[in-house]
């Protein structure tokens, strides 16, 4: 879906008209677990975080399942 981002507030609407001072932004993506609009796909919220049971003992990057690692350690 293609974004307008307002220069003045930062606000993200998928329609310029509804912002006072639009800029085209390129796509915009729906977050899954809390519903925000947000420029990134790999957008993190609490809920997201909240799901995390492993980290990499490498990077500390947090996931949910171990194959999204390269060296998973279970969250303590």
């Amino acid at each position: 879906m293609t974004s307008y981002t307002c220069k003045s507030c930062g606000k993200i609407s998928s329609e310029g008209g509804h912002l006072c001072d639009p800029t085209a932004a390129g796509e915009i993506y729906s977050c899954e677990s809390c519903g925000l609009q947000a420029k990134k796909k790999k957008h993190l919220c609490k809920p997201q975080v909240a799901k995390f049971e492993f980290f990499c003992g490498g990077c500390g990057r947090g996931a949910v399942k171990e194959d999204d690692l390269c060296n998973p350690q279970p969250m303590k």
